[in-house]
């Protein structure tokens, strides 16, 4: 009976290979099996971040999935679990790519929970942008009990609102055509002059805008706005 293969969940950071653990790159350039999302408009950043370390003869399964809410992701999900499953059992390890880190808001989230279950898997932790911005921005997050909040914009204004109103510091991901409605709630909220900008961090096309000066019909999925803590350091 052949053995079954090993499932990986690889997280390889926001955009920089630089960024990618150790361990993340010996099992990317070993694994025989490699698979990455890509998205509706058919562009790859997952591949993409780790490009130099693909081998010719690793074997690739490219995941569409869509990133809008207004369509189910589930079937895409079930045919990748599928592909992805039809590989371990032939007894090939599988490598899923995942921007930034798989357990947090991580597209890797949905194939554990189809996979995780029938295969041997490890979730390897990789940086997320969440916490990668900070860095880019030069602005520390949180100091001693304060609460950090992460939330997407693409949750309803009332929502967003009301978490805003009692936020220590916030990240406030998946921007894109929500980002008008984001900075309307700020500016009632009296948050405008704490928030930051910035979008595809640590990518060779990262931009750092300060957020009066966006244009909302420019900014993309790929961006968040950070509230950092207003807590003194001593």
């Amino acid at each position: 009976m052949t053995k079954l293969g090993r499932l990986y969940g690889l997280g390889i950071g926001p955009g920089d290979p630089e960024l990618l653990t150790l361990k993340a790159h010996r099992i990317l350039t070993t694994v025989p099996v490699i698979a990455y999302p890509s998205l509706e408009n058919g562009k790859v950043l997952a591949r993409a971040i780790v490009a130099d370390y693909i081998r010719a003869d690793q074997i690739e399964i490219p995941m569409p999935l869509p990133f809008s809410l207004e369509r189910s992701s589930q079937p895409h999900y079930d045919i990748a679990a599928a592909k992805i499953a039809d590989q371990l059992t032939a007894g090939r390890d599988v490598a899923v790519l995942c921007e930034g880190e798989p357990m947090l808001y991580g597209s890797f989230m949905y194939l554990f929970q189809r996979l995780a279950g029938r295969f041997e898997t490890e979730v390897v932790p990789g940086i997320s942008s969440t916490l990668a911005s900070a860095a880019m921005l030069g602005a520390p997050i949180t100091f001693r009990n304060d609460v950090l909040s992460i939330m997407p914009a693409t949750l309803e204004a009332e929502a967003l609102r009301d978490r805003l109103a009692v936020v220590d510091a916030a990240v406030i991901i998946k921007l894109g055509r929500h980002f008008a409605k984001i900075y309307q709630i700020l500016e009632q909220l009296g948050l405008l002059d704490r928030a930051l900008y910035i979008e595809r961090v640590s990518q060779p096309n990262q931009r750092i805008v300060p957020i009066t000066e966006v244009q909302a019909q420019e900014v993309p999925y790929w961006s968040l706005i950070l509230i950092p803590s207003q807590t003194q350091p001593q």
